[in-house]
């Protein structure tokens, strides 16, 4: 698709509304007038270079943020300013409010920075039935604040959102997938997944919708919210039609509303100028979805919980690379560390290549410009037994029955074990020891199994503890006992 440019007349566009998808005029009218009295200048730079190893420098903070501030676990701490009540139309009628707070409390179900990628992949993975072929992550960089530093970027070729489903992907607790095989349900992968990675998201979607071709840019950014002292979630967002040769701003109110919004977006967002901004649809071509998140998050050491320099096609987890070097060290088990089983907790190459059960026929994950080979560790079992086990479901509940592909690991020390529990073809809990600690029996013993019948924790890396889950456990161990 040819870019589209914005023509100086400005033509007003009204976008229509449905009683299924809700009222865009209304959600639209709230987006955020630009709050900040301070103007940051920012600049999107080059694509990353491989850089050499060496010291590891912690990355300088802009004036008024703190270490505390720039850790995720730390960053709900700051202290919230008088708040005012805004007063109520005539005739309407009082609505709860959410604190920016919530955005952080939120994320934290997210223990893990891998688990909130995976969220983002999923995502797209829904979108295959969409036409998407492909979801790219990687690492660009950007100049926020006159300091460089990383940004994670998420791109896919799927059906993309219109003004309406952007609105609803940036609302917290709604979700319009209502299929039985996509991943996603409960309504708030997007915003905890990229909270828990940055503390600023900036999104861009391309749709078209009965005839109606559009793009949109949203901003969900803590950073803004904090530094203004916001005691609502404000998410300025713009629209243009692009059916026609121009790209024409949707107006929903006024010119100024809009106006505004872009003025917000621009002063929070690593594009200070509306050219750069459109130019960020570039590659999305006709359909799909961008991602930038940015101001990453640091460690309790102030350095990037996320590293990118260890490996030029991969993403670590820092903290648990670390870890898992200082224990070849010490346990002197380099065969064992370096099995999938320990590299998929600090190795997103590894994580991503067993995160989906069945093989792809026509869609690729590719990590930093190279796709990931999927893994099933089932392909790798010696004395390979299928086990049937028929869930005792509720009444009134269609039978099923499951699977479990079970066998030693092989060429590998015995104490990788464990069954690998996927759900809806996803990975919820790898190498899963239901074994008692301390027993010898299982010892090299790898089951993988999909099960659907039991429900996955918000965070989808574990399930919810109900009965059934129980009954499986304890099937489970039996299983490897009688093998």
């Amino acid at each position: 698709m040819p870019p589209k440019v914005e023509k100086e007349h400005l033509n007003v566009v009204d976008i229509a509304s449905s009683d299924d998808d809700g009222d865009a005029q209304t959600v639209a009218r709230k987006q955020a007038s630009s709050l900040g009295e301070r103007q940051l200048r920012r600049n999107i730079s080059s694509p990353e270079m491989p850089q050499s190893s060496g010291p590891i420098t912690p990355p300088a903070l802009p004036s008024g943020e703190t270490l505390d501030s720039r850790s995720f676990w730390k960053a709900g701490n700051y202290v919230i300013g008088p708040t005012s009540k805004p007063a109520l139309l005539e005739g309407a009628l009082e609505h709860a409010r959410v604190h920016p707070k919530f955005l952080h409390s939120n994320a934290t179900s997210h223990k893990w920075a891998f688990g909130a990628i995976a969220e983002l992949m999923d995502n797209a993975v829904d979108e295959i039935q969409h036409s998407a072929t492909f979801i790219k992550v990687d690492k660009i960089d950007i100049k926020m604040d006159n300091s460089p530093g990383p940004a994670l970027l998420f791109l896919d070729d799927g059906g993309g959102m219109d003004p309406v489903l952007l609105r609803k992907c940036m609302s917290l607790g709604y979700s319009s997938k209502k299929s039985n095989t996509t991943i996603g349900q409960y309504g708030n992968g997007f915003k905890t997944s990229t909270m828990r990675l940055g503390a600023d998201v900036i999104v861009f979607s391309r749709s078209t919708r009965a005839g109606k071709a559009t793009q949109s840019v949203g901003l969900l950014s803590y950073t803004f919210l904090r530094r203004t002292g916001q005691d609502d979630v404000i998410v300025p967002m713009i629209d243009f039609d692009i059916s026609g040769h121009w790209a024409e701003p949707i107006i929903y109110s006024t010119h100024d509303d809009w106006s505004s919004n872009l003025k917000t977006i621009l002063e929070w967002s690593p594009f200070s100028l509306k050219e750069d901004l459109l130019l960020q649809f570039d590659d999305i071509g006709p359909h799909g979805t961008k991602i930038i998140i940015y101001n990453l998050w640091l460690n309790d050491e102030g350095i990037y919980e996320l590293a990118f320099d260890d490996d030029d096609e991969d993403i670590r987890l820092r903290d648990e690379a670390l870890r898992e070097a200082t224990t070849k060290v010490l346990k002197k088990t380099v065969e064992l560390q370096s099995h999938i089983s320990y590299r998929l907790r600090y190795s997103l190459r590894a994580y991503a290549s067993m995160l989906y059960l069945r093989k792809f026929n026509n869609f690729q994950i590719i990590l930093r410009g190279k796709p990931v080979q999927q893994f099933n560790i089932a392909d790798e079992l010696q004395y390979p037994k299928v086990v049937t086990y028929k869930p005792q479901v509720a009444a009134g509940s269609k039978e099923c029955s499951v699977e479990t592909t079970i066998g030693f690991i092989k060429e590998t020390p015995t104490n990788v074990s464990g069954f690998n529990v996927y759900h809806k073809n996803r990975l919820i809990r790898p190498f899963w020891k239901v074994k008692s600690d301390g027993s010898m029996i299982g010892n090299g013993v790898v089951g993988v199994l999909e099960a659907d019948f039991i429900e996955p924790a918000h965070d989808k890396q574990d399930f919810e503890r109900s009965s059934l889950f129980v009954r499986l456990e304890n099937r489970l161990k039996q299983m490897v006992h009688e093998y």
